[in-house]
């Protein structure tokens, strides 16, 4: 354990000082009073204490500025907290965490596996080295569900394409104003299939499909593309622009169709 997270004192210092760094000079004692969960009067009596250790300065009542040695100091206790956190996430949490994953094969507790993901599900395979690997929690027979911890490295997923193809609502010819023959096109190898509003859902029973996902959509898009699976979405327009700025923000990258005839 790390002495910042030890001591109460220190963890208050270190918040202080993080948060007149972020807002100076200008810094009102009754703001980081609220920040961090204490007193004003506690507050003054911690900036009294750090301008007489020199690691910040002030220049009048409101104005303080953290020094170059205020600034070490926040800098070394924020290593710290990285690598601590670094040592529970990789050392600590991928030991006791249990994912579950599907076996390619059947296997016996305490072997390591190879884990890959296929089509948006993680499974158990052979042990290649250079893999995302990790150690079964029980014996298991090909296509069952078994628990892996112990999980190291990057699992690699598949580039992900999103296709938006956006249809018209019922006002401007709905279904009937679609192009068929491009949307059989775009929809022909799709494995994940969505749709947005009933004009959509009717315009792929015209070619003879059916989606995948009727509710939810733009976070199963999101959620799938997180899984490296692709996705081709059926939208009626007026739906088109939110679901853009949902994949946008999430920075992922898409197609758009226009299938009006």
């Amino acid at each position: 354990m790390i002495d910042l997270l030890h001591s109460k004192k220190e963890s208050t210092k270190f918040q202080i000082l993080v948060e007149i760094a972020a807002h100076q000079p200008n810094v009102r004692q009754k703001e980081i009073a609220n920040k961090v969960g204490i007193t004003p009067q506690a507050v003054s009596e911690y900036i009294r204490e750090l301008t007489d250790e020199g690691l910040i300065f002030s220049d009048g009542r409101v104005r303080y500025k953290v020094t170059k040695n205020g600034i070490e100091w926040v800098l070394e206790r924020a290593a710290e907290l990285k690598r601590y956190s670094k040592y529970v996430m990789e050392d600590i949490i991928s030991h006791v965490s249990v994912w579950t994953a599907i076996a390619d094969e059947d296997n016996k507790a305490g072997q390591k596996v190879s884990i890959v993901m296929r089509e948006g599900l993680l499974y158990a395979t052979t042990y290649q080295n250079g893999s995302a690997s990790g150690v079964l929690t029980s014996d298991v027979k090909a296509g069952e569900d078994v628990g892996v911890t112990n999980l190291h490295g990057m699992i690699e997923l598949d580039d992900v394409k999103i296709t938006v193809c956006k249809v018209p609502r019922v006002e401007r010819g709905g279904s009937r104003n679609v192009n068929l023959d491009m949307l059989h096109e775009l929809t022909r190898d799709a494995c994940y299939l969505c749709v947005l509003g009933v004009e959509s859902l009717i315009a792929l029973r015209n070619i003879g499909r059916e989606p995948n996902i009727m509710f939810g959509t733009k976070e199963s898009v999101v959620e799938a593309a997180f899984h490296g699976l692709s996705s081709v979405v059926v939208s009626v327009d007026e739906e088109v622009p939110q679901l853009l700025n949902r994949l946008e923000s999430e920075g992922l990258s898409y197609d758009l169709h226009d299938l009006r005839k």
